[in-house]
């Protein structure tokens, strides 16, 4: 848990992108797939902040008399549902650290978003989980989050992508 402060949700600025790759590995870590992330600080800066940036990213500080403390962070883009005719917003990462889980910041932070999502016309919010991360798929049950599971998720990426990419020449 954490101690007393209020808890403060800002957009990500081009000093954060350091900051945010920090959270991005703790997340990595706690999936099991510190592995996987490749990501460096040139690369997050470019898709936050550069002349084509594609993702958006939130800063949560746990502000005290002593000064502001990041604590959590998000990710997130806008998708489309061509059912819907509409962009949604998706949820890429979402992380409170582990003494900071419990007081409610991974909420504020959800419903941050949710505002957002309807203030810019999107019709869903969506995100994933991992299937074992069973504190995760309790929280946003508790949020009457609707699991999607007849949905399967496929990934194209390496060597794979590369070669059906090939086909396109």
């Amino acid at each position: 848990m954490s101690g007393t402060g209020e808890f403060r949700i800002r957009p990500a600025r081009v000093d954060d992108v350091g900051l945010v790759l920090s959270f991005i590995r703790q997340l990595a870590e706690y999936e099991k797939l510190a592995h996987e992330v490749v990501a460096d600080e040139a690369t997050i800066h470019a898709a936050l902040f550069g002349p084509q940036a594609n993702a958006e990213g939130l800063i949560g500080e746990l502000v005290t008399a002593e000064g502001a403390v990041p604590v959590a962070f998000a990710v997130y883009f806008h998708n489309f549902s061509t059912f819907l005719g509409r962009k949604g917003l998706y949820l890429e990462d979402l992380f409170v650290q582990p003494q900071h889980r419990g007081a409610g910041f991974g909420r504020r932070l959800l419903a941050h978003l949710a505002r957002l999502a309807l203030e810019r016309g999107c019709q869903r919010f969506e995100w994933a989980v991992l299937d074992w991360n069973e504190p995760a798929l309790g929280f946003y049950a508790a949020l009457g989050a609707e699991a999607k599971s007849d949905w399967i998720v496929h990934r194209l990426s390496g060597a794979p992508l590369a070669a059906l990419a090939a086909e396109a020449r």
